[in-house]
Formats: C-alpha cells, sequence, structure tokens
C-alpha cells in the first residue's frame, strides 16, 4: 500500500495577483491564527480512523504560506506529524512569494523540517511582475533564492510563466537563463492561462494589454524543452522539469491518480473512491471548525468508468506516460480494452504513441495536452 500525501492550504496573500484563480485573499491577517487552529482542529478530527496512516509527502501551498509566521506553520505541520507518520524521508515542502521572505525566516523555515522550497518567480523581468501584480521584484527573486541555499535547502523549485501579454521570445528566453544561471533543482514552467474575471483578462478585454499569442507560447515551449535538455534537467510532467531524484514526489501522487489528504478552505481529499472538498471561504471554514461542524462543502463517489479516465488524463501528463503493466494491474484490464478507440485515433492524429510499455503524448501532443485529456473525459461521462 502507497504511503499518501498530505495538502495544506494557506489561502492568505498580501495581494492577489492579476492572472490568479486560485482560492487566496488579501487583507484576511487577522484570521491567520483562528485559521491555524482550525487546520489543526480539521488534521486532528480527520485521524480518528486513520492513526498511523504513512505520509510521504506534506505540501503547504496556497494563497501564500509565507504570509504567516514560522511559529504559525510550525503548529500546522508538527500537528500532521502527532496525527499522521510522517515518514523520516518525507518530502516536506512549502510554497513562498520571494517578496514575503528573508534569510532569518528561510532559516526558521529549515529548522522545522521543511526540505523542499518553492519560489513563485514567474518572472525576471520588472515589468512582467508588475503586469502580474507580483510584490516581489526580480532582485528579490534572485535574492530570495540565494538566502534559501544559505539556510541549507537543497531542493529548491522556480515557478515561471511565459506567454504574457506583450512578452517576447527573447525576454522568455532571458527569464529561462536568468533561472538556470541559478541552479535550482526543479523548475516548473506554466503557460499562462487567461481566465475570465481576472483583473489581467479585464485588462486585456479593455484593449489595455495585447492579447497573449498561442502560436508565439507554442515556440516559447519548444524552445524551453530544448535549453532544459541541454542544461541537464529531466523532462518529467508537461511543465515540470527536474534534476535527477529531485522530482516532486507529492505532485507524483496527484499524476499518479493516487489518494490524498486535504485541509484547509478549499482542499480537496480522494481516497480512491470519493472525493471531498472543503468550503472556500476562510471565514466559513473557521466558524464550522469552531463550531465543532464539518468544513466539507460536497463530495462524489468516482465509479470505475471515471477512475480509468482520470487515471489517463493525469497520468498522461507524465512524460513517461501511463504504463500497461500498472493500468492493468489497478483495473483488470488492458489499456486497449478499456480506451482502444481513443487511443487508436489519438495515434492517428500523432498525438500519442505507444508501445509495450504503455502510451504517452507526442512532442506535439504535449502543445496539444487538453485535446487528447478530452477525449478521455468524454468516455466517463457518456
Amino acid at each position: 500500500m502507497h504511503a499518501t500525501a498530505i495538502y495544506l492550504h494557506i489561502p492568505f496573500c498580501i495581494a492577489r495577483c492579476s492572472y490568479c484563480t486560485f482560492n487566496s485573499y488579501a487583507g484576511l491577517g487577522h484570521l491567520h491564527d483562528a485559521y491555524v487552529r482550525a487546520l489543526q482542529t480539521e488534521i486532528e478530527s480527520s485521524a480518528g480512523g486513520a492513526e498511523g496512516e504513512r505520509v510521504a509527502s506534506v505540501y503547504t501551498g496556497g494563497g501564500t504560506p509565507t504570509v504567516l509566521t514560522t511559529e504559525l506553520l510550525q503548529r500546522v505541520l508538527r500537528t500532521c506529524g502527532e496525527h499522521y507518520r510522517v515518514l523520516p524521508e518525507a518530502e516536506v515542502t512549502v510554497e513562498a512569494n520571494p517578496g514575503t521572505v528573508d534569510a532569518s525566516y528561510l532559516r526558521r523555515l529549515r529548522a522545522l523540517g521543511v526540505t523542499r522550497l518553492s519560489l513563485g518567480v514567474q518572472s525576471f523581468q520588472d515589468r512582467m511582475l508588475s503586469i502580474l501584480a507580483r510584490v516581489h521584484t526580480s532582485r528579490q527573486a534572485r535574492e530570495a533564492f540565494l538566502m534559501a541555499r544559505s539556510a541549507g535547502f537543497t531542493s529548491v523549485n522556480l515557478d515561471l510563466i511565459y506567454g504574457l501579454p506583450g512578452q517576447s521570445l527573447s525576454q522568455w528566453l532571458d527569464d529561462l537563463y536568468q533561472a538556470l544561471d541559478l541552479g535550482p533543482e526543479h523548475l516548473s514552467l506554466y503557460g499562462l492561462s487567461l481566465e475570465e474575471g481576472t483583473s489581467l483578462a479585464n485588462s486585456v478585454s479593455a484593449g489595455e494589454l495585447p492579447p497573449p499569442d498561442p502560436d508565439l507560447a507554442a515556440t516559447m515551449y519548444e524552445e524551453a524543452e530544448e535549453i532544459m535538455e541541454t542544461a541537464g534537467y529531466v523532462h518529467y510532467e508537461i511543465s515540470n522539469w527536474a534534476r535527477a531524484g529531485h522530482e516532486c514526489q507529492h505532485n507524483l501522487n496527484y499524476w499518479l491518480n493516487r489518494p490524498y489528504l486535504g485541509f484547509g478552505a478549499g482542499a480537496h481529499s480522494f481516497d480512491g473512491q470519493r472525493r471531498r472538498w472543503n468550503v472556500l471561504r476562510p471565514e466559513e471554514y473557521v466558524r464550522r471548525l469552531e463550531r465543532g461542524e464539518n468544513p466539507a462543502a460536497g463530495q462524489e463517489t468516482i465509479d470505475p468508468a471515471m477512475e480509468r479516465s482520470e487515471t489517463m488524463i493525469l497520468g498522461l501528463r507524465l512524460c513517461r506516460g501511463v504504463s500497461s503493466e500498472e493500468f492493468e494491474r489497478r483495473f483488470g484490464l488492458s489499456l486497449l480494452e478499456a480506451f482502444a478507440d481513443q487511443i487508436g485515433d489519438l495515434v492517428r492524429l500523432g498525438l500519442l504513441e505507444g508501445d509495450d510499455e504503455g502510451v504517452r503524448l507526442t512532442p506535439r501532443g504535449r502543445l496539444l495536452g487538453n485535446e487528447v485529456f478530452e477525449r478521455f473525459l468524454a468516455e466517463a461521462v457518456a
């Protein structure tokens, strides 16, 4: 039986980024302490039937977890360790905004047992950071990385975004080379998704910013693939590259469609058969737990057809693809027995390739992943 993964959601930010659709809120500093108490209560109450369950990764995301004091983060992480069997070798990640940490904070974070830091850099161009409404500068991003090294972090991820309004190919490549010059163990490179209702989408709609160019974004991705390979990073997931041995174990658990536990406002949990999610608003989340109520907002049962489809959709994000042997062991069906039509069509379109080991996206398929995923989702909802 695989060890599980724990996700802790911290929904607080200094300011909301212009592109953000995450469950995050600015201006709620007064709620930090009560929210952490609620998190601790949820963790404690959830462990009743799973005392001693093994945990291979703990991921604290947001929002911006590092707007909390290290004392508050310590309380949450300690509660996880008291109620779950967090393995000695567990990957413990905290997301950080470069504008919210200093050398002392990072040293304290490392002393808490955090093994991996994920820095939301997004760009090394100050103009792009301004468009994204980030609260840090490019200089702060570089300084935060160097301070993390001094604090003892030997596994650091940098997030970057490409395909930004007005971003040129040369600016994107400069971002990438600046990141590589720092030498992180992991890089997450995300194409901008312009989501309706965000301030960035509104600015584009109003003509204040040029719309993103999807063809240029595709070129940016392809250039990044070549540069990252030359730099010695393993391309292990559509948007993620790592030095050998530094793949994000927590996210691999998601991509392999394995169970996980989520705590906090809006957090999701999956036990292999049911998916459950919490109320979104931090105030309501705190109120419910203070009253001894369940913070869940809803749940759904994942039937076998949906589980097979989700296993394909998530697994095909991995560059190694979906293993024939693992799929058959899990479902008692071969890949072709389950998805012969979809696989055949996608191979003919040049979006999938397969062999005795399994199926995986082609380079073109990685650019058109959503089209591939829709084919498998349609099977489950038909």
